[in-house]
């Protein structure tokens, strides 16, 4: 009985893993987005690559039935604008 139960929660928990890697890719990018955006994230790019490609950064996602995958990179900040002065009189 301990087996079986053991079975069908492994079955619930691959369910889910399975169904992230089948959704297209611009869909889960658009959500990893709206997640890093929430928790106040700045400065990084989202590229969807082939899943053999080597690039630089974290894979955060893969999608597309696991052909592709999302890559995290951080950049840098933008240069801030310097303010400017307020003309004299």
């Amino acid at each position: 009985m301990k087996l079986l139960a053991a079975m069908g929660v492994l079955l619930f928990v691959s369910v889910p893993a399975h169904a992230q890697a089948a959704k297209p890719c611009e869909e889960l990018k658009d959500e990893i987005t709206k997640k890093l955006d929430a928790k106040g994230v700045k400065g990084y790019t989202l590229e969807i690559v082939a899943k053999d490609k080597d690039a630089e950064g974290k894979v955060v996602g893969t999608c597309d039935g696991g052909t592709k995958k999302i890559i995290y990179t951080k950049t840098s900040a933008p240069a801030a604008t310097p303010a400017k002065e307020p003309p004299k009189p």
